[in-house]
C-alpha cells in the first residue's frame, strides 16, 4: 500500500531543481545525517518546503560519524547553497539519530551541524521525524535508512517504543557487489537504476527478509495497527510486500520514501 503526501513531492521537486517557494515569516531548517545522503530541508512556519538540497555521501556509518570533518564541510556546503537561493542567513536547525545510538555518537551529530554554523535546536530521532510528515498517531514507523534500520512506535501520537539495529541499504549493495563481483560503487548505482529492479530485486530480498525479521522481533510485545516503512533503502516497489508477509501487519510505504525523515526533521526544529 502507497500513502501519498503531495507536500514530501513538492518537497522533491524542490530538491530537484534547486528552486525555492515563496515564503513568510521564520524558516525552519533540518539536517539529515544519512548514510549514503545528507540532506538539507527547510519549511515555513505552516510545515510547507520552501528549498531542499542533498549530497551523497559515506561520513556516518550505522549512526556514527566516521569523518568529522568531511561532514562539515558537505553540510557547510548544502547551508551556503540554501542561503544563496533563499537570499538569507539561516542560523538555526535541527538535526536526527537513529534510535538507540550512544550518547557519544548523539553529541558528534549535532556537533557536526554546529560545526557548519547552525545553532542545534532540536535533536529528535529519525522515525519520530518521518510521523510528523505522515501524520501518524498510532503504528510503527520503520526507518530503513543506509546502516541502520530503527523502529518508533507510535501510540496516540506518542513514542511508546524505539529500537535500532545495524542493517540497511548499505547491505543490499554488499550483497550486489558480491553477486555481480563489481566495485561498491558501481553496485550502489545499480542499486538504484530502477530500470534494473526487476533484476535485482530477487538478489536482496534476503536482506529485506532479514530487516522484516528484525522489526518482528522489536513489535513481539506490542499490537499495531499498521507499519509504516520510510527511507531510500525501501524505495523498491515490492518492498511493502516482503514486510507485510513477514510480519502479518498492513505495511505502508509513503511516496519520496528517501526524503520522508529529512522534511520531518525540519518540521520538529523549533525550542
Amino acid at each position: 500500500m502507497i500513502i501519498e503526501k503531495g507536500v514530501l513531492d513538492s518537497f522533491a521537486t524542490l530538491v530537484e531543481t534547486e528552486n525555492v517557494n515563496s515564503h513568510e515569516g521564520t524558516l525552519k531548517v533540518g539536517v539529515d545525517l544519512g548514510t549514503a545522503n545528507i540532506v538539507l530541508a527547510v519549511v515555513d512556519e505552516q510545515n510547507e518546503p520552501v528549498a531542499g538540497a542533498m549530497f551523497p555521501s559515506s561520513v556516518v556509518k550505522d549512526g556514527i560519524v566516521v569523518d568529522y570533518m568531511g561532514a562539515i564541510r558537505v553540510v557547510k556546503g548544502l547551508k551556503e547553497q540554501i542561503e544563496g537561493r533563499l537570499g538569507t542567513e539561516l542560523t538555526e536547525a535541527s538535526c536526527a539519530i537513529p534510535p538507540g545510538v550512544v550518547s557519544g555518537s548523539v553529541k558528534a551529530i549535532s556537533n557536526v551541524v554546529e560545526g557548519a554554523g547552525f545553532d542545534v535546536i532540536n535533536i529528535v530521532d529519525e522515525p519520530t521525524a518521518a510521523a510528523t510528515v505522515l501524520d501518524i498517531m498510532d503504528g510503527a514507523v520503520v526507518d530503513v535508512g543506509g546502516g541502520t534500520t530503527g523502529i518508533s512506535i507510535m501510540k496516540d501520537g506518542e513514542v511508546i517504543y524505539t529500537a535500532d539495529e545495524p542493517t540497511g541499504g548499505t547491505h543490499m549493495t554488499l550483497v550486489l557487489a558480491g553477486y555481480y563481483d563489481i566495485t561498491m560503487e558501481e553496485a550502489e548505482a545499480l542499486k538504484k537504476d530502477v530500470t534494473k529492479e526487476a533484476e535485482i530485486f530477487p538478489i536482496v530480498k534476503p536482506v529485506i527478509q532479514k530487516m522484516a525479521s528484525i522489526v518482528k522481533n522489536f513489535l513481539k510485545d506490542f499490537d499495531v495497527p499498521a507499519v509504516y516503512v520510510v527511507g531510500g533503502a525501501c524505495s523498491f516497489s515490492e518492498f511493502p510486500q516482503v514486510f507485510e508477509k513477514e510480519l502479518g501487519i498492513p505495511t505502508i510505504k509513503s511516496n519520496q520514501p528517501l526524503l520522508v525523515t529529512p522534511l520531518g526533521i525540519a518540521m520538529n526544529s523549533s525550542r
